[in-house]
């Protein structure tokens, strides 16, 4: 069985000899910027509310236009982070991307920190924090203006801002599923990070992945088909001790 840092030279042989790399994450990544994730014994959808609606009702399509005041109090309380900043996961990313290796990252996450580190290639499965639409009038806000009080209130008309994350009961996005497919239908080697591979539909996305060499960097074991089928590296690890190992020099 192979050492940490024997891994870590591994992957970076992997890197080094990659063409078309692409990454593959979810709330794990974030984490150690301070944003907690959501389905561990301390997520999001394990945090009292304050009501008799569990979390993850509170975040659906039917309760904001039920409720929307009490969606904004949980929302904009728990799910928004905007003193945030990237990890060294999010960093050396941005640096793979500006050096070519990197071709695209498809994310989970709504944080929007793969932009803040500098990634241009992003496709965001569910959504962004970072903007809003007013559900009357149809006028676009960004996270600053949304911020603003009354908060989560339309500053041209006084109805309210719906974020454009993707809530429970709602599609994804279809112009970001054709983009990230073909990203990573594209790719010859893949990284899984900071994913349980629970969440779907887009847990199902990296069966697209055709290329030849899987990295799969998560803080709890994790399994799928896929990782049976190609030469795959497994990091049982913290995600950000993984990413500041790696040595970008040489590749």
């Amino acid at each position: 069985m192979m050492t940490f840092e024997e891994k870590i030279k591994t992957f970076e042989k992997y890197l080094k000899e990659a063409k078309n790399v692409v990454f593959f994450g979810g709330a794990g990544v974030s984490v150690p910027s301070g944003i907690p994730d959501f389905r561990s014994a301390t997520g999001i959808y394990h945090r009292k509310t304050g009501t008799h609606f569990s979390a993850e009702r509170i975040v659906s399509n039917s309760f904001f236009y039920s409720y929307p005041d009490l969606f904004d109090e949980f929302y904009y309380k728990n799910m928004v982070y905007v003193d945030a900043k990237p990890n060294s996961c999010h960093l050396k990313l941005a640096e793979l991307e500006k050096r070519g290796k990197l071709k695209a990252v498809v994310t989970q996450n709504i944080d929007g920190l793969h932009q803040l580190a500098g990634s241009k290639n992003v496709f965001e499965l569910h959504g962004t924090i970072h903007r809003s639409h007013c559900i009357k009038c149809h006028s676009l806000h960004n996270l600053e203006e949304t911020l603003k009080e009354p908060k989560g209130k339309c500053k041209k008309c006084g109805a309210h801002l719906k974020p454009d994350v993707v809530l429970f009961e709602e599609p994804l996005d279809n112009a970001t599923i054709i983009g990230a497919i073909n990203a990573l239908s594209h790719a010859d080697t893949l990284i899984v990070g900071g994913t349980s591979l629970v969440v779907q539909p887009a847990a199902s996305f990296i069966y697209h992945f055709k290329g030849k060499r899987l990295i799969v960097v998560n803080k709890t074991p994790i399994d799928s088909l896929l990782f049976h089928t190609k030469e795959t590296l497994i990091f049982v690890d913290d995600i950000e001790r993984f990413f500041k190992a790696l040595n970008l020099d040489d590749i």
